[in-house]
């Protein structure tokens, strides 16, 4: 059943919500709630008719600083799907340009950065983000926990490792040779850079949690490009001082990559409460590398184009892998592709609803 959902232009309640029949915030803690959660990463965009027909017109950026666009946007799957949780509209490169980088979101290829930063001047020029710079942001984030009930927010922000990689790239890259090669020709420089872009996620993350978001997903999109060796040297550190600098707000923190199945255990040891898990990797034996916890995922989202019957064996597959997990919330193993059903997705949610536990 879809929860209620009011306006966005609720009052926003002055402290963070308590929700304690939520079950994406239960599975999180390692429970076991009366149904397993599920949400999806891009649940809120293209698949969504009511969500093109908003953003007929509007550039990304503009949405994503326009409070009540994001909140408008943020609610649409909640209102369609029943999912168990909200995750904030927005996009990992906000931070950036909020600061003032010269970045632009270009439809078919992803986030294109102007100047690419290679060298210490580049690296030394990078602004520091303030947080007046992403109020509006936060503005979205005090309507939507204004007008969501009881279902939780989720707030996000790209790792240190992915945006230092658009800026060191440009843009998306298949290799990061030019990202590989300045982290081990100049440690100590990539090391500056990578602190400098951790600063600024946890600016971000913290103003997302002041204004009431109820969990946080740090998303290292292409950490899966690196081997364990390197992450730990030169990524971890920087993920990790992210991740404790938000321990106190006493969320969930879920951390996030594609193609990381070998380095699921280096993520958690970065400080995850929950680690999500694309759909290269069986759930249990994830559960089995991380020996026990919380995993988040692992459907694979180019399934959502497959036959129900097909789908659904796999949402059953999934599910029972799950149950190897102290704590287990459904998602994809990536995010929502344009062109899926969004009436597919809703059947997802509620046969996910109606498995047992």
């Amino acid at each position: 059943m879809s929860p209620s959902v009011a306006s966005p232009a609720q009052t926003v309640p002055a402290a963070r919500r308590a929700l304690p029949g939520a079950p994406f915030l239960a599975a999180a803690r390692g429970e076991r709630p009366a149904h397993t959660p599920v949400w999806f990463m891009r649940q809120a965009g293209r698949s969504l008719p009511e969500y093109r027909a908003l953003r007929e017109g509007t550039s990304m950026f503009d949405a994503c600083f326009d409070p009540e666009m994001l909140a408008e946007i943020t609610l649409q799957p909640i209102r369609r799907h029943g999912v168990d949780a909200a995750i904030l509209f927005s996009d990992i490169v906000v931070p950036l340009k909020a600061a003032g980088l010269d970045i632009d979101i270009v439809a078919g290829t992803g986030p294109v950065v102007a100047e690419p930063i290679r060298d210490a001047a580049g690296v030394r020029a990078l602004p520091v983000l303030d947080p007046e710079q992403v109020e509006r942001v936060a503005d979205g984030v005090r309507l939507l926990v204004g007008s969501l009930g009881e279902t939780p927010l989720i707030g996000f922000a790209g790792a240190p490792f992915t945006l230092a990689s658009y800026l060191i790239e440009g843009g998306p890259s298949r290799n990061h040779e030019h990202t590989k090669a300045l982290m081990h020709s100049e440690p100590r420089l990539w090391h500056e850079l990578a602190g400098r872009l951790a600063d600024m996620a946890i600016t971000f993350l913290s103003a997302q949690l002041d204004a009431g978001a109820d969990a946080i997903q740090l998303f290292d999109s292409w950490a899966g490009a690196l081997s364990e060796r390197d992450y730990r040297e030169f990524v971890l550190p920087h993920s990790a001082k992210v991740l404790s600098a938000v321990a106190g707000y006493g969320v969930p923190r879920i951390h996030f990559g594609v193609g990381t199945g070998e380095l699921l255990v280096a993520m958690r040891d970065a400080g995850a409460d929950v680690v999500g898990v694309d759909w290269r990797l069986p759930l249990d034996e994830a559960v089995r590398r991380l020996g026990g916890g919380v995993v988040q995922g692992n459907l694979d989202p180019a399934l959502l184009h497959a036959s129900w019957p097909v789908l659904e064996a796999e949402v059953r597959r999934i599910h029972a892998e799950g149950r190897a997990a102290d704590g287990h919330i459904f998602n994809l193993g990536h995010g929502v592709l344009p062109g899926v059903d969004p009436d597919v997705l809703t059947r997802v949610v509620g046969l996910v609803h109606e498995l047992q536990v």
